[in-house]
């Protein structure tokens, strides 16, 4: 196992039912947010950069043998296939900062452990939302999200202006990128319905794409973002 440093981050799920089983899963960090992975295991076939094949991977199939999110999600999908999605479970969500429990489903536990493996995998489309991740929020409403995801966007734009680079103050670009993350996740619902017995990890993701239409759709037109009352006292300053 990797030693692990000061700039590592780690977040652990722990998911307890009713009758006593329990199965944790933990996430390790590295100082760039990508999973530390060199105990991952055995892989399935159906993970395979080739079956998998989302139509935007810029990828290379001869330098990468699996796709990185596919990889990372397998162990979490493997479990959960047996159960359903609306099964009832106690999940509690521990980081280096705080730890969070809440009495939910198993598909809205799972949603939001993927929504870590997703953006951390390695994958260079959901990958971009990785920054993300250390300020991660467990179970987070859609305002909440989208308050996170555009705030930290404006905040890149701006370092970006103060280095002399072209800002996206529109907004453009992470428009496009959540058509993107939209794109990866149809694909991987598709392929989710043929290796899964349950549709638990599909409704996750499932999940998840409704998080990507929502922001999308407030990004249509800037003017109608549900932020705006949250932030009007920061525009009197």
């Amino acid at each position: 196992m990797a030693e692990k440093n000061l700039s590592d981050y780690t977040i652990k799920y722990l998911f307890n039912f009713n009758n006593q089983i329990e199965k944790s899963f933990e996430i390790m960090l590295d100082s760039d947010s990508f999973i530390i992975d060199d105990e991952i295991g055995d892989v399935p076939d159906w993970a395979l950069l080739n079956n998998i094949d989302c139509s935007i991977c810029p990828l290379n199939k001869n330098e990468h043998k699996f796709c990185p999110l596919a990889k990372h999600m397998a162990v979490v999908i493997d479990f959960f296939q047996h159960l359903p999605s609306y099964q009832e479970v106690k999940v509690t969500v521990e980081s280096n900062d705080r730890t969070t429990t809440k009495d939910t489903t198993v598909q809205v536990g799972v949603g939001s452990l993927m929504g870590i493996i997703m953006s951390c995998s390695g994958c260079p489309i959901v990958g971009k939302l990785r920054s993300l991740v250390r300020f991660h929020l467990p179970f987070a409403a859609l305002e909440e999200t989208e308050y996170r995801v555009i705030s930290m966007y404006v905040f890149a734009q701006y370092l970006k202006m103060r280095k002399g680079e072209e800002p996206d103050w529109k907004l453009k670009k992470l428009k496009s990128l959540y058509e993107q993350i939209q794109t990866v996740n149809k694909n991987l619902v598709n392929k989710l319905s043929v290796v899964e017995m349950n549709d638990t990890s599909r409704n996750a993701v499932v999940t998840l794409s409704n998080f990507a239409e929502y922001i999308i759709w407030n990004l249509e037109s800037i003017e109608n973002l549900h932020l705006e009352e949250l932030i009007q006292s920061f525009s009197e300053i």
